[in-house]
């Protein structure tokens, strides 16, 4: 059993590499543009300070609904001609990042809304009552009052994604996913296939302590 896993040693430690790579794009990407959306969604939303973009807020909204409805398959291939134009190929670990980065966008978007509901109303009005701007009410109440849960929010982000980067691996995305299904599936390597599912597991323990971890030290409570 071991034999054949010293054997493909390089290939598994390729496969770690590529799901970090497809890890660190799609989360990345959705920090920065999902967490923008998700905030603005929120402060749009009715009786925040930004209200009176309210059919914006409803665009936005359904544009979430819509690409988290698509099952992760069934978006890597409908966004596969895009896939192409922006990195020239539709298979790979970059390819894969591609429909990973977009779903995640909406996904953390949502996250991000739900959590900074849980903020209390009174403390971001009166920072509104002080005079200070919606920017100011993003940096210095919203993002503090909700920092652990944001971090939780990323945690579970990371988790569902890392199973995500792994269906990839069935369209040829790379990664761990792909090592499973080349090795594991089709050469009946069961060695391999257990090997990938414990690496699995692992990586979202790992995820799942540290999030946890950093989310109890953030909470001022």
């Amino acid at each position: 059993m071991f034999d054949g896993i010293i054997e493909l040693l390089p290939d598994i430690l390729k496969a770690i590499g590529e799901t970090l790579l497809m890890m660190a794009i799609c989360l990345t990407t959705a920090v920065i543009i999902g967490g923008a959306l998700g905030i603005f969604v929120f402060l749009s939303s009715k009786g925040q300070v930004l209200g009176r973009y309210r059919r914006t807020n409803l665009v936005a909204n359904g544009v979430i609904n819509v690409v988290r409805s698509f099952p992760f398959i069934i978006l890597l291939v409908a966004v596969s001609p895009f896939t192409r134009h922006i990195v020239g190929t539709s298979i790979g670990p970059l390819a894969a990042s591609v429909p990973l980065s977009l779903a995640a966008i909406f996904y953390f978007a949502r996250l991000i809304e739900q959590t900074l509901r849980d903020v209390p109303r009174g403390v971001i009005e009166a920072a509104e009552a002080m005079g200070a701007t919606p920017m100011q009410i993003v940096r210095q109440v919203l993002l503090v009052e909700a920092r652990s849960g944001l971090i939780l929010a990323l945690t579970v982000l990371a988790v569902s994604f890392l199973s995500y980067s792994a269906v990839a691996g069935v369209v040829g995305g790379g990664g761990i996913g792909d090592l499973a299904i080349r090795y594991g599936y089709y050469r009946f390597q069961t060695d391999i296939m257990v090997t990938t599912i414990v690496l699995l597991v692992v990586m979202v323990q790992l995820i799942q302590f540290f999030g946890q971890w950093l989310a109890r030290r953030m909470d001022k409570r």
